[in-house]
């Protein structure tokens, strides 16, 4: 061994032997690098002299039980991202490791609750009893413990079950600008999860209190919040707490998951959680790209999406279906984050004001919209009568859009538009007034069968409503066979249409034609 060598084996074990003193020294174990000090604060976030050994993404503890995270690790600085407002922080203040990587508590005893992305309560009833800690950050199920989605969630909202059906563990993105009905057709997905076991995580990201307040309404109201996890950031909160907000509802999800149970979960919106983590990074001085969002935007979304996922039996079999929601500006889906998004997820549930405007509700665009592999999970019973709807539908658009400048029309092509001013009609549908699958089959079976030709498009809401009422006293034979996703019989054909002309003979019976029954 040369002298040099043998210099500095002495000089490193020299080293350690003065760490292992300095350590003794302290009864508590925490090594004086172990506290840092402040060095500036700015809006949402703090550089940090000293802690030398802080891990990316630690919980962080400042004076006053405030807590933040460590984001930046600059040589000589750390910056952090404040979870708690920052009024009563000053340069020169201590800061302290927790040695932990930021986590929230999990367990049964959430569900019904409302709480902030640190799992503190906002609704007034107490400390919430936690089953275990885990982390906000974790990774996404590997490849071999993830299972094929086959079995459908049903939203209760006509449209999308027959034509954009989603799947237990798909991830369904909803977009359209704002005030198009995305949150309303996010929380009539949730409440028709009542009685289905399906638990259910609506996260509100940069929110005005006074909307979150009128979902957590709608929620009591419906009976749906015992299901239901709310997790509240709204825009007055510190930046920090919506860019960990998401996280927070999927590390939620997952407790349940793990356990074999279906989870939905909605985040609304993304477009705001991309905000407030581009605020953040130019904070950090983060070098800035498209729209000044930094370069890694695709990752924050594609790492949050990529948790949700149906498990194989053996990993547990439960499923994480997301539906994150995107505001797109004067319907431009071709947006930066939307495109982002687009790319992540298994399709898109397009709202367009046009249609909202005219008052056909839900506002859902069928032509530009989309799910890529929900329909290998949908009931069989549809495909008999949905397969030739959405062609009908798509065809009828274009017809409508011909015969407005006056032409004279064929016969043929006349019924064609009369069927598709029915299928529209069937189509709508009111806020929180969710159809089962057989309810729904066999609305679109009569219409697709012309049982509901004879009568004008302003009887059909009547019409839907006698259907439904014969189909409750004589459908649940039906309804089981359904349920159990099995193909539609001649049997079953038949009496879907004895039960559709019974309705159609109400509702003519009711106006005093004559010939009725």
């Amino acid at each position: 061994m040369t002298d040099s060598s043998s210099r500095l084996t002495e000089e490193v074990n020299k080293a350690f032997e003065v760490a292992d003193r300095v350590a003794e020294r302290f009864e508590g174990g925490m090594p004086v690098d172990e506290v840092g000090s402040i060095r500036s604060i700015e809006s949402a976030i703090a550089h940090i002299d000293g802690l030398p050994r802080v891990q990316s993404e630690e919980l962080l503890r400042f004076p006053g039980e405030l807590y933040g995270m460590a984001f930046n690790l600059d040589p000589g600085a750390v910056g952090a991202i404040l979870l708690d407002k920052s009024d009563a922080l000053e340069a020169g203040m201590s800061v302290q490791r927790t040695g932990r990587v930021l986590s929230v508590p999990v367990g049964e005893g959430v569900l019904g609750r409302v709480v902030d992305p640190l799992v503190r309560p906002l609704d007034g009833l107490g400390k919430i009893p936690a089953a275990e800690h885990l982390p906000v950050e974790q990774n996404a199920p590997g490849i071999t413990s993830r299972a094929a989605v086959q079995e459908p969630l049903q939203t209760g909202i006509k449209v999308i079950d027959a034509l954009i059906p989603i799947g237990k563990g798909q991830r369904e993105l909803i977009l359209g600008d704002r005030q198009t009905g995305k949150t309303a057709v996010a929380l009539d997905s949730i409440i028709n999860q009542r009685d289905k076991n399906v638990v259910c995580i609506y996260c509100a990201i940069g929110e005005r209190s006074a909307s979150v307040a009128k979902v957590v309404a709608e929620l009591k109201r419906q009976d749906s919040l015992g299901h239901t996890i709310v997790v509240v950031s709204t825009g007055e909160d510190a930046p920090g707490l919506q860019y960990i907000a998401p996280y927070t509802a999927t590390t939620l999800g997952e407790y349940f998951l793990r356990k074999g149970r279906d989870v939905l979960v909605v985040y609304d919106d993304l477009t705001r959680h991309a905000r407030a983590y581009r605020e953040l990074s130019l904070l950090l001085r983060r070098p800035p790209g498209r729209e000044a969002f930094p370069g890694d935007i695709f990752y924050l979304h594609s790492r949050l999406l990529e948790r949700a996922t149906r498990l194989h039996e053996k990993a547990g079999g439960g499923s994480l279906t997301a539906l994150p929601i995107v505001e797109t500006e004067a319907q431009d889906i071709s947006g930066y984050i939307p495109t982002n998004v687009i790319s992540i997820t298994d399709g898109q549930i397009y709202l367009s004001p046009t249609l909202f405007r005219k008052g056909i509700l839900p506002a859902i665009d069928v032509g530009k919209s989309v799910s890529r592999v929900g329909g290998k999970a949908q009931l069989r019973a549809y495909r008999a009568v949905t397969g030739s709807l959405r062609l009908a539908y798509a065809q009828f658009e274009e017809l409508e859009a011909f015969a407005r400048f006056g032409t004279r029309l064929e016969e043929q092509t006349r019924r064609q538009l009369e069927r598709g001013y029915r299928i529209r009609e069937v189509l709508k549908q009111g806020r929180a007034a969710p159809l089962s699958a057989t309810e729904q089959i066999a609305l679109f079976f009569a219409v697709n069968e012309g049982v509901f030709d004879e009568l004008d498009v302003s009887q059909l809401v009547q019409a839907e409503a006698e259907l439904l009422k014969v189909l409750r006293e004589r459908g649940a034979e039906l309804e089981a066979q359904v349920a159990r996703g099995v193909n539609l019989t001649e049997r079953d054909s038949e009496l879907l249409a004895e039960i559709a002309r019974k309705a159609v003979s109400l509702v003519r019976g009711e106006r005093g034609d004559p010939g009725t029954t």
